[in-house]
């Protein structure tokens, strides 16, 4: 089966840390090295979209210090890996709820995206206060707004997503052994299939995900019709 799209919620960072007796913070930066390895294995396996979900909607309700702890860590970490991703042919993108991020990471987030438009091996996406349903509303709100007369579809819909040019994953990844959505690519995801790891996000690595796609690869999509 043709895989185009892997996404992956990257579960397990708190706990990663707690196990080691450490601050949740080293364990959100152990899981940037886990980010590294995931998007370099993705690009060696011909992947050629990735979407990560990174800080999502519901987030903000964590402790004001880790918020801001990991507002730093992306700050950090976006602008350290531009040039990088660039050299490597990856192009970023964001999804989200951008807007309501504080100003300067608005505009790391711009000028990354400016910076790497060109990359054509591998996009990765990065799913900053991203919600699956606060983007389904966003969308109605948006095609209201433009006053839209004509019949609502499903593909009304999506020309009104946040990345209305992104294919549906084809895989959705969750790992630290959690079997929950979490908000997750609600209307991209109704037909992705699913590999749970028990593995802490940190601990994630490029031999993790090829045993995700070889499961992958063992089913069958039916998209709800009768294999003939």
């Amino acid at each position: 089966m043709s895989l185009k799209h892997i996404a992956i919620i990257m579960d397990g960072n708190g706990r990663w840390a707690k196990k080691r007796h450490l601050p949740r913070l080293l364990g959100h930066r152990a899981g940037v090295k886990a980010v590294e390895r995931t998007v370099r294995a993705a690009a060696d396996f011909g992947i050629p979209y990735l979407s990560l979900y990174a800080f999502s909607t519901e987030n903000w309700k964590r402790p004001k210090t880790e918020v801001k702890g990991l507002m730093s860590l992306f700050r950090y970490y976006i602008n350290k890996k531009v040039q990088e991703l660039v050299k490597e042919d990856v192009r970023l993108r964001f999804a989200g709820r951008t807007k309501e991020l504080p100003k300067d990471i608005q505009e790391i987030i711009h000028e990354a995206e400016n910076e790497t438009e060109k990359g054509q091996r591998l996009q990765l996406i990065v799913c900053l206060n991203y919600g699956g349903r606060q983007e389904i509303v966003d969308a109605v709100q948006k095609l209201l707004k433009d006053g839209y007369k004509g019949k609502v579809t499903e593909e009304t819909i999506r020309s009104y997503l946040y990345l209305p040019d992104l294919p549906d994953p084809d895989l959705i990844i969750r790992t630290s052994g959690e079997y929950r959505l979490s908000n997750f690519w609600l209307w991209e995801g109704s037909y992705s299939e699913f590999y749970f790891s028990s593995l802490l996000w940190p601990d994630f690595n490029k031999e993790a995900l090829q045993e995700a796609i070889l499961s992958y690869e063992k089913r069958d999509r039916r998209y709800g019709g009768i294999q003939r």
